[in-house]
């Protein structure tokens, strides 16, 4: 058997273990690297960890430090309150808020499931009182995550940018984010409108207001027990306050000063990383540390709740894609997609392929995964490089509507009490189905035939 043929085999069987079993696809990768690298194909330790993606472990390690402290000192809280009092007596903006505040969040380096997890509970808690639409409620949560997630500072946007930077293709992290932003907004204005969003009484401010607070103080389904996801090996959200992890309202100066200066820490991170190309990792580690100086209670746990299962995924899965690269795999995917001789047909086959297996798995592994395996053909310039990437970022990233990805089970988790579980269960099944279905084709047909990207 060749090393090509061998390695995807191997790579087949970590995403079905990943998938059927709790386990972390990014430790199936090491030893999947091992196997395939020293045990095949004759290569050193030392070659298999030259393929470890230090930059990238170091820009996922600072961006969810830097979450995780503005989460403790009642940062993200602050942000909710404010965006639920721009509101008013306007209630058919209460999905719009939920789907921007999500993505505020995840614009700024946290995790899409992090963000649904604090998001959720108050969403659907609101939905339940006020008679608004569950499945459109918990679907905007989640597009809302997506729209924000390919930002440069976010995890998927970092770990799209930083593979294709190690290539000679053509990039454009603007393009990337303001596609999955626009396309996200897209399908949340199509389900708002469809699921009766416009027609949404309207109701009082404070009425909403002491809805929220309620919300805040009642503890979800999902908020009073840890919940096993499967492909990702996640684990690590478990009980919470679901708007701010137990952090109360803040009332005094010496509260909120940690606050502002978090507020002024994001913005830093945004111009000195973005605007002079600073590296990601060291400024949001640095204005962290910052943080955790200005405000030494807040930092307390914040170590724990960096995303460590994420940065075993990623820095696992690109550690296995360089070796990968040694066994001849990436030009032999490639040469074999180039076989089919219709560039259009074999770019919406891998946008078809990374939406089918993050419905189930990691997006990011998919995302890790499918990208360098693309790379040689669209160096071969048949196809627009951004215009791919693009779609295969949508693709990969709106499918965890899924009620088997860690942001639909999330979701589901946190339906109100009174709403049949089962009924809601097969609605977003069916909504996901459509999404898996149409989704792709979509991206395809507006990032990839025209060619404009």
């Amino acid at each position: 058997m060749s090393a090509p043929v061998l390695s995807i085999l191997i790579l087949v069987a970590m995403f079905i273990l990943a998938t059927v079993l709790p386990l972390n696809m990014g430790a199936l990768a090491f030893v999947g690297a091992f196997l395939l690298g020293f045990v095949f194909l004759g290569m050193t330790t030392e070659e298999i960890l030259a393929n470890f993606p230090g930059g990238l472990f170091l820009t996922i390690v600072g961006v969810t430090y830097l979450f995780a402290i503005a989460q403790n000192n009642g940062t993200i809280d602050l942000l909710v309150r404010g965006a639920v009092k721009l509101v008013g007596n306007r209630v058919a903006l209460i999905p719009w808020i939920m789907f921007a505040v999500t993505a505020v969040i995840t614009a700024v380096g946290a995790l899409s499931p992090a963000a649904v997890a604090i998001v959720a509970p108050i969403a659907l808690g609101f939905a339940a009182k006020n008679k608004i639409n569950p499945l459109m409620m918990g679907m905007m949560v989640i597009h809302g995550a997506q729209a924000g997630g390919f930002s440069p500072i976010a995890v998927y946007g970092v770990t799209v940018n930083g593979i294709i930077a190690e290539t000679d293709l053509e990039s454009s992290p603007f393009a990337v984010f303001m596609s999955s932003l626009l396309f996200n907004t897209l399908i949340a204005l199509i389900l708002f409108f469809v699921l009766g969003g416009s027609r949404l009484r309207r109701t009082t401010a404070g009425a909403f207001a002491e809805q929220v607070a309620q919300a805040r103080m009642n503890l979800s389904v999902a908020g009073r027990a840890d919940v096993a996801f499967k492909g990702t090996g996640s684990g690590i959200y478990g009980p919470r306050d679901p708007a701010g992890d137990g952090i109360t309202a803040t009332k005094t100066r010496s509260e909120t000063f940690p606050q502002i200066v978090t507020i002024a820490g994001l913005i830093t991170l945004a111009v000195v990383a973005l605007g002079f190309k600073v590296d990601v990792g060291f400024v949001s580690i640095t204005i962290a540390m910052v943080l955790a100086l200005v405000s030494p209670q807040a930092q307390k746990g914040a170590v724990n709740k960096i995303s460590w299962t994420t940065v075993l995924l990623i820095c696992g899965m690109l550690t296995f894609v360089g070796v990968l690269q040694e066994a001849g795999t990436i030009e032999y995917v490639s040469d074999g997609v180039a076989g089919l001789g219709m560039p259009l047909l074999a770019a919406l086959l891998i946008c078809y392929i990374g939406a089918v297996v993050s419905a189930f798995a990691s997006s990011t592994a998919i995302l890790a995964a499918l990208i360098p395996l693309a790379v040689p053909f669209l160096a071969s310039g048949e196809i627009g490089a951004v215009g791919l990437i693009c779609a295969l970022a949508v693709s990969s990233t709106i499918v965890d509507v899924s009620p088997f990805s860690t942001n639909g089970a999330l979701v589901l988790a946190n339906a109100p009490e009174e709403l049949d579980k089962d009924r809601f269960y097969k609605q977003i099944l069916a909504y996901s189905g459509i999404v898996v279905v149409v989704g792709p084709l979509v991206a395809w047909l507006v990032m990839v035939v025209p060619g404009w990207l």
